[in-house]
């Protein structure tokens, strides 16, 4: 029998490794568009959020309303807010405000009929873990129709 001179590696226990392949990962799922709500606030409230309120409103038979994103001073308590103003025929009137340029920040609603100024200023939303362009819509719609201001009511 012939020894191995101890220098010279054994051929099987010295042939490098190669590191296994990666199991082939699943067909790539199809890649989601981004969430309407991960748009930039300003971005995300005049270009989905009013055209959509517009359209909802409508869709519940009332008149188009005249709506405006503006930041200014919001109504009772004089801070400083991003708000939608709305105007609806028969001097009444809205505002959504949010106290951060964020859709998931605090908000409020108040509302006035006639040429007064609202009295009354309504935390809205705020249950809510996740904002939603269509969740936004339905509850102003909803509390709009509350005061039976869209359609037949």
């Amino acid at each position: 029998m012939t020894e191995t001179p101890s220098n010279t590696p054994d051929p099987v226990v010295a042939a490098p490794v190669k590191p296994e392949a990666p199991a082939a990962a699943p067909a790539a799922a199809k890649a989601k568009p981004p969430a309407p709500e991960d748009k930039p606030f300003e971005v995300f409230v005049p270009e989905l959020l009013l055209p959509a309120l517009v359209k909802e409103i409508e869709a519940y038979g009332g008149p188009a309303p005249e709506l405006v994103f503006e930041q200014g001073t919001m109504p009772v308590v004089g801070a400083d807010c991003w708000m939608v103003r709305g105007r609806l025929p028969g001097e009444r009137r809205f505002w959504l405000c949010f106290t951060r340029p964020d859709i998931s920040s605090a908000k409020t609603i108040a509302l006035s009929e006639g040429a007064g100024s609202p009295s009354l200023l309504e935390s809205f939303l705020i249950d809510e873990k996740k904002m939603t362009l269509s969740l936004l819509v339905s509850r102003v719609v909803q509390r709009l129709n509350g005061q039976k201001w869209l359609g037949p009511n």
